[in-house]
């Protein structure tokens, strides 16, 4: 779950963490552009758990202008807020699952005029550009981080709280497939709380408009296999157009690369999802040896060694070609 080198510091810095966020009494906590179920989910728990002692709460995020249909059952304290609902100068800014500023959006500029800020998150390319931060790689996901902020802080572990963690352990863990015994008995923990497993994750991933279906029929029928690609590991790659996702919610394109993935042949899967004229946001995932946070991040992308993405411009032609030479660059494990 962790690998805390320095235990000592890392207790101080929780320490640090809870004062801070124990005193505050107007607390905004900011999520990723384009959150997802640990960034959103994080931030929700956090924000239940600070309302209920007696703490000014709200969630946002940059971008898109609505939560995901699929994370929207989260937030029954209805704490999301828009951008602008924001205050110029807030009190305390919490940034969650953030591996730098430029992630938060048209919120970013918060940042210098907040009057703390504290940075919890689980990526290894973290910036640390606040004040205070609870910064660690190992952890499998964010929610990890702010359930031992809950625990430092002695703050009850409802339903509603657990399962917005629930959600980013979920998520993150590629349904536990990459979690490890801590982040099994965190899960636990998690489920004994009153989270129900089934409906949690059929909400989050396995609920799907029957136009999916269509979406799937063409993106997969244009996916191609390169056997010599990512170091002679294999690379299969696909690509989602606007036209293939028309009438359909944007998350349903961020459920291809896990069908991609599956191919036994390739360490990595890569899918290009259109955003407009030579517009592309690319996830990228690998199996086991191949570092793609570090191909990603020659794009200014981010992420993890297994799973990562960025934006790019361009043709996806010339975009592809720029990933293979970096795929050819990146870091075996």
């Amino acid at each position: 779950m962790t690998d805390r080198r320095d235990r000592d510091l890392w207790d101080l810095e929780l320490a640090a963490a809870a004062e801070l966020v124990g005193r505050a009494r107007d607390v905004t906590l900011v999520a990723h552009v384009q959150p997802d179920a640990d960034a959103l989910g994080s931030a929700l728990a956090l924000g239940m758990a600070l309302r209920q002692r007696g703490a000014t709460v709200r969630v946002t995020f940059g971008e898109p202008a609505r939560t995901l249909q699929s994370l929207r059952a989260l937030d029954v304290a209805d704490l999301i807020v828009s951008p602008d609902q924001v205050p110029a100068r807030p009190e305390l800014l919490v940034a969650l699952d953030t591996a730098s500023r430029s992630r938060l959006g048209c919120l970013a500029a918060r940042v210098d005029t907040a009057g703390a800020v504290l940075v919890i998150d689980h990526h290894a390319t973290n910036g640390r550009f606040g004040t205070h931060h609870l910064v660690d790689p190992g952890a499998e996901a964010t929610a990890v981080l702010v359930l031992e902020l809950l625990d430092a802080l002695e703050l009850a572990l409802d339903e509603p709280i657990a399962r917005c963690l629930y959600a980013g352990l979920v998520t993150d863990t590629s349904c536990f497939r990459r979690a490890d015994p801590g982040t099994h008995a965190i899960a636990a923990r998690l489920l004994g709380a009153g989270v129900d497993p089934n409906a949690t994750t059929r909400e989050l991933l396995d609920t799907h408009p029957f136009g999916w279906l269509a979406m799937l029929s063409a993106v997969l029928g244009r996916a191609q296999f390169e056997p010599a690609s990512a170091q002679g590991l294999g690379l299969v790659h696909t690509t989602v157009r606007l036209a293939d996702t028309a009438g359909l919610r944007r998350e349903e394109a961020e459920s291809v690369v896990d069908l991609v993935r599956s191919t036994s042949e390739a360490e990595v899967a890569v899918v290009f999802k259109e955003a407009g004229p030579d517009r592309w946001a690319v996830s990228l995932r690998a199996k086991q040896r191949l570092d793609v946070s570090a191909a990603a991040a020659e794009f200014g992308g981010g992420g993890h060694r297994l799973a990562a993405g960025f934006a790019a411009d361009g043709s996806a032609q010339d975009v592809l070609d720029a990933l293979r030479r970096a795929l050819h660059r990146a870091p075996l494990a």
